[in-house]
């Protein structure tokens, strides 16, 4: 099996699974129906297309790196009352959204079929739709394609770098810490591991109305060693020397 290593960092992102317009929550680590939506409008399929559902077979994990924290955003908007063709007034709603700031996720998936890792990496390097994390206004990392490698998402996750903020390691190395437990979510059944339900398992994403079943979900701890290495902020570094 091979793992592609996707990391979501930001300002702010948002992964909402149970959401109404007057209030949209954010969960805490990336959703399945997010990350598999992403990779969708990759590939250039649009919201109805029925090939979505078969990407629910790619084994899905997230690595919560550095966990953020909650931003309440208040919102208003208005929606016009028309009668006899002419708008007469506008009527308020007030919305309340929530973001994540300053996390820091690594999502794996992994995929069984060579020829699917080639489609996927290709089609995440070149978007066909603008792929962001959990809305619209929030753009992905220039370094979101992390890596492709041999293993499982669980192993992988595991023994792969620690990629929190320098500012966050440094809090860390503070406190005398040599390593880094960090949560692992994932879709694999570990003996002494508790399931908790996540409705995330996407069957249809098409405008006219979205179709989700719920999936169980384990977390499991791993240990990553911290990096005391510094490097100083380079804004184009991930641009490879453009």
């Amino acid at each position: 099996m091979k793992t592609i290593l996707l990391k979501f960092s930001g300002p702010m992102q948002s992964w909402g699974t149970d959401s109404h317009f007057e209030t949209r929550h954010t969960d805490h680590h990336p959703s399945k129906s997010a990350v598999l939506g992403l990779l969708a409008a990759s590939l250039g399929w649009r919201r109805d297309d029925v090939r979505i559902a078969d990407l629910n077979r790619v084994c899905f994990a997230v690595r919560v790196d550095q966990p953020g924290n909650l931003l309440k955003d208040y919102h208003t908007a208005h929606k016009p009352e028309v009668k006899n063709g002419g708008i007469i007034s506008y009527r308020t709603y007030v919305t309340t959204r929530y973001y994540l700031q300053d996390a820091v996720f690594v999502v794996a998936l992994g995929i069984s079929e060579a020829s699917d890792v080639n489609k996927f990496v290709k089609a995440l390097r070149s978007p066909y739709f603008q792929p962001y994390m959990g809305r619209r206004s929030l753009s992905l990392p220039m370094d979101f394609l992390l890596d492709v490698v041999d293993g499982e998402p669980l192993a992988v996750l595991c023994s792969f770098p620690w990629q929190a903020a320098d500012w966050y390691k440094r809090q860390e190395l503070r406190k005398g810490a040599g390593s880094k437990r960090l949560s692992v979510f994932t879709e694999n059944r570990i003996m002494g591991s508790v399931s908790r339900p996540r409705r995330d398992h996407v069957l249809s994403l098409a405008a006219s109305g979205r179709h989700y079943l719920a999936r169980m979900e384990q977390e499991t701890v791993c240990e990553i060693g911290i990096n005391e290495t510094h490097q100083e902020h380079d804004a184009f570094d991930a641009l490879g020397g453009v």
